[in-house]
C-alpha cells in the first residue's frame, strides 16, 4: 500500500486539535499534534504520537512533564504557529498549572506527568498521566482531510 493512501485514509477520521507543551532551560516549546486519546481513568491516562523526527520529540523525552492543550477555533493561528505553518508574531498566552505550561483559554487544558514512552513504528507514543484539568468556552477547531473545519449546528 502506498504511504499517501494510508495518509488519506486517516485523514478521514476526523480529530480534534492539540498542542503539546513542555518547558526546559531554552523557555517553552510546543506542537500541534491531532494524534491524541484518552487511555485510562485509572490511572487518568492520554496518549500522544510524536513523529521521530519532530523536534519536539527529544525535549519530551527529557522532560518529566507535559501539558496538552485542546483548542478552540478561535485558535487556530496557534495551530498553525505550532505545526510551523503560519508563525504568529505576537506574544502568546500561558497558564501554567502545576508548573506546566498551557494555551491561555484552550477548551481544556492538562497538566500531566510523564508516565510511559513506546516506540512505535516511526513515532514515538507519549502516555501522560492527567495531574490537573482547566477548562474554557468556545467550539472546538477540528482537523479533516488535511484541512481544519467546523462543527456545524444540526438544531
Amino acid at each position: 500500500m502506498e504511504d499517501r493512501t494510508f495518509r488519506n485514509a486517516m485523514g478521514r477520521f476526523a480529530t480534534g486539535v492539540t498542542v503539546i507543551t513542555v518547558e526546559d532551560d531554552d523557555g517553552i516549546h510546543g506542537m500541534t499534534a491531532n494524534a491524541f486519546m484518552s487511555v485510562s481513568l485509572d490511572p487518568k491516562l492520554v496518549l500522544v504520537s510524536i513523529d521521530n523526527s519532530a523536534s519536539m520529540l527529544e525535549k519530551m523525552k527529557n522532560t518529566k512533564t507535559f501539558g496538552i492543550s485542546f483548542l478552540s477555533e478561535a485558535q487556530r493561528y496557534l495551530s498553525m504557529h505550532y505545526a510551523r505553518q503560519k508563525l504568529y508574531d505576537k506574544e502568546i498566552d500561558f497558564d501554567i498549572i502545576d508548573g506546566v505550561p498551557v494555551l491561555r483559554h484552550s477548551l481544556a487544558a492538562l497538566a500531566c506527568d510523564f508516565y510511559q514512552q513506546i516506540p512505535a513504528g516511526d513515532h514515538t507514543l507519549f502516555l501522560g498521566e492527567v495531574d490537573e484539568i482547566l477548562f474554557d468556552d468556545g467550539e472546538p477547531l477540528t482537523f479533516y482531510k488535511g484541512q481544519y473545519g467546523r462543527i456545524e449546528d444540526t438544531e
